[in-house]
């Protein structure tokens, strides 16, 4: 029995074996809210629904993006619920371009842009990039900054869309539900060990969007 580093490599393998189920029990159960948040016609009750499901899984899960030793004490915090910041987007398709979106650490990744989101918030006609993942299965990655970012939001951006890891608010007829107030912050918000896309530079909001996740009180 080799070992690595005074571990057995048996012992490594049932390490690796346990973070990767533990690592599928989070997606099912993200998966599942998603699912229950489109099923739900009233979208500030499903707001809700999101807001303590993600608590419990930041708070008590193994695959938490927080250290367990910070995990019990945290809380996210949100703007209030604002019916005038949920959107149905018109998908208008663009010449498939591959585009390489920031990393929070390492190489950037490969994504393409395949379409856009057009839309209105505010009383201001919007355009959001929608781009797909490269990788295996793929999936819609819609992330973005606003004039928030940096102060009260995340600096490098919010996710609203990553449906590969089941953040999917579902369409309305053939235009997307953008809901902001359900924007989320990315892991490596929480903590830098983990690598995480970011914004691409065009998906800028030239106003602010005070719906979602508030920049993390660690």
């Amino acid at each position: 029995m080799g070992t690595l580093g005074g571990v057995s490599s048996t012992g490594v393998a049932r390490a690796v074996a346990s973070e990767r189920l533990e690592l599928l029990d989070w997606k099912r159960r993200v998966f599942d809210l998603y699912r229950e948040i489109r099923a739900d016609p009233d979208a500030r009750s499903a707001w809700q629904t999101w807001r303590d499901v993600r608590e419990d899984l930041i708070a008590r899960h193994p695959q938490s993006p927080l250290d367990a030793s910070r995990r019990a004490a945290f809380r996210p915090v949100y703007f209030d619920y604002d019916p005038a910041l949920r959107a149905l987007g018109d998908v208008l398709s663009v010449e498939p371009a591959d585009a390489d979106v920031p990393m929070s650490r390492d190489e950037p990744a490969r994504f393409t842009h395949f379409a856009d989101a057009s839309f209105e918030l505010a009383g201001e006609p919007l355009t959001l990039g929608l781009y797909w993942l490269a990788g295996y299965g793929g999936g819609v990655f819609l992330s973005f900054t606003d004039e928030t970012s940096g102060e009260e939001t995340y600096g490098a951006g919010r996710y609203l869309l990553d449906t590969v890891k089941g953040a999917d608010l579902g369409t309305v007829g053939e235009r997307l539900v953008l809901d902001f107030n359900f924007a989320f912050n990315p892991s490596c918000a929480y903590d830098s060990r983990w690598a995480c896309p970011l914004a691409p530079p065009g998906n800028r909001l030239p106003l602010a969007v005070r719906a979602g996740e508030l920049v993390p009180q660690l």
